[in-house]
């Protein structure tokens, strides 16, 4: 049936799309696949951001005249001049028969004119094959151009029974290594890691990816008060860093910390000395800030769940046990009233890696995330647009 083999070939595009994991942002990472007579005949992913797009990387590598072929992309073509040339063009004229894309892109440069720019062209347009997983795959980039804010994933380690460290204060190491050095690839691909001051006082780390072929995050310091040390290696390292800070802190050393290169922003809560964190995320986008790993303690967690600024969560859950009333938790904060108040969790998923049991879910916001309020409609206009052209092998009424 058409429809094994429409997923079969969007779940290669899927797979060379993921190739393009901290290269490509903050353009969404994009797979294509060029299929003639049941055979792939070129593939190609979106490999750096500036450079040429999936498709046109697809085509390069065709292995045969792509003339009457089909072709499979994660992301609808884009159909506007900005690094590269529109790539609805370029499939217009390598005369492709038929296209078929995951998902329609959000970013209002495009919104569907690619779509329908390759259907006023004749070609066939079929639309939502493997969208769930074109959309998880590019969910950063689709809260960053629909909403102007950094995607946040909150990511910790504990044990069984819900530890960070023991009483005393050691937490070397709760996770395992090939947690940790799972985490160093997910530094990599998020453009900024964000911890509090006490992290920093406490284990005064690099927070660097320590992956080869992968960038080190932006470094974001939320420090309402400016009360880490300017020796503190975070500043003394190299790389960006960005400081979160508040008018109350003290105006001379904000002054020392700009002369080190560090980037300040000042967001003030109702509380003196604490940052805003959800004003934060609009200055943290400004500065170019599409994705956020938040690696900080329980007080930081706390605030963030608080704020409303947490999207997902990774848990690293160690099969250990530590006990102890005064050994500290996951959260911080007072936490929750009632249950009715707790943050509710959707979507939850869970692999194992180096014995430790990880888990992963979105922050359930009461409502529809606005990137997909946003593809949805989109997807409406589509199907309710002109027809894709009429063969006998197709009504005509694909979407």
């Amino acid at each position: 049936m058409r429809i094994d083999e429409d997923r079969k070939f969007m779940a290669r595009a899927l797979e060379l799309a993921v190739r393009g994991m901290g290269h490509a942002r903050p353009n969404p990472m994009v797979g294509a696949v060029i299929v003639k007579d049941g055979r792939i005949i070129g593939e190609g992913w979106h490999e750096k951001f500036g450079g040429p797009h999936a498709e046109v990387n697809a085509f390069a590598h065709c292995t045969e005249d792509p003339s009457g072929a089909t072709l499979y992309v994660t992301l609808e073509p884009c159909s506007h001049y900005g690094k590269t040339p529109p790539c609805a063009d370029l499939i217009i004229e390598k005369d492709i028969d038929r296209v078929v894309t995951a998902m329609v892109d959000p970013n209002p440069l495009v919104s569907g004119k690619g779509i329908r720019r390759l259907r006023e062209a004749g070609i066939f347009v079929t639309v939502g094959v493997m969208e769930k997983e074109a959309r998880k795959l590019n969910e950063v980039f689709l809260k960053y151009v629909t909403e102007h804010k950094p995607f946040v994933l909150y990511k910790a380690a504990m044990s069984l029974d819900g530890k960070t460290a023991c009483h005393t204060g050691d937490s070397k190491w709760i996770s395992s290594e090939d947690s940790r050095e799972e985490v160093h690839v997910l530094r990599g691909c998020y453009k900024g890691i964000m911890v509090g001051a006490g992290t920093v006082m406490a284990d005064n780390p690099l927070l660097t990816a320590r992956t080869e072929g992968l960038d080190d995050p932006v470094r974001i310091i939320v420090d309402g008060n400016l009360s880490v040390p300017l020796k503190a290696r975070v500043f003394q390292e190299g790389g960006d860093v960005i400081v979160l800070t508040t008018t109350s802190s003290d105006e001379k050393k904000r002054e020392e910390l700009t002369k080190l290169g560090v980037d300040i922003i000042m967001t003030d809560s109702d509380q003196k000395g604490k940052v805003d964190l959800a004003s934060a995320m609009t200055g943290l986008a400004l500065k170019g800030i599409d994705g956020i790993l938040l690696e900080g303690g329980a007080s930081l967690a706390a605030s963030a769940f608080e704020a409303g600024i947490v999207d997902k969560v990774r848990i690293y859950e160690a099969p250990k046990i530590i006990g102890g009333v005064g050994a500290p938790g996951l959260i911080g904060g007072i936490g929750a009233s009632s249950m009715a108040e707790a943050v509710k969790l959707r979507d939850m998923s869970t692999e194992t890696c180096g014995g430790d049991l990880v888990i992963e879910a979105y922050v359930d916001k009461g409502k529809k995330e606005a990137a997909d309020e946003r593809i949805d409609r989109l997807e409406e206009e589509v199907k309710e647009g002109p027809e894709a052209p009429k063969t006998e092998e197709s009504s005509g009424n694909e979407t």
